[in-house]
């Protein structure tokens, strides 16, 4: 089987083929076999491209991915996948108690004709302290 080219690959998977080399160099795709010094992907590719794009829009680092996919020829094993995406949910649970925390500061600061904001930097910085 020859495979596919990298142009191929990249306009199936909606990418650049500087990416999917990118992709390679950090060691997100495995090294393609080469036919005449030129790349040449299975269909394999593909489904790892998406895991890939998937884990970035929920949030994942690519160190993250690479520990996700390393060792897996496709897709990552589903109790690897588990866990981190438990360990990404308590990330995110965190990031929106913390959002909704802010929220509530600036909306306490609009609804006062005199914010007060030293007052409250001083008020955060004593919160921090005693941490």
């Amino acid at each position: 089987m020859a495979g596919m080219s990298i142009g191929e690959v990249a306009r199936r998977a909606q990418l650049r083929p500087s990416a999917i080399r990118y992709y390679e160099r950090i060691g997100l795709l495995p090294a393609p076999f080469r036919i005449s010094g030129r790349r040449r992907y299975d269909g394999q590719v593909l489904e790892r491209l998406a895991v890939v794009r998937f884990a970035k829009f929920v949030g994942f680092r690519i160190d993250e991915i690479r520990l996700l996919l390393d060792g897996s020829p496709g897709r990552p094993p589903p109790q690897r996948w588990r866990n981190a995406a438990k360990r990404r949910v308590a990330q995110v649970d965190a990031l929106i108690t913390e959002a909704i925390a802010v929220r509530a500061l600036l909306q306490a600061t609009l609804r006062e004709r005199c914010p007060h904001l030293v007052e409250r930097g001083l008020a955060l910085a004593q919160s921090a302290r005693g941490k």
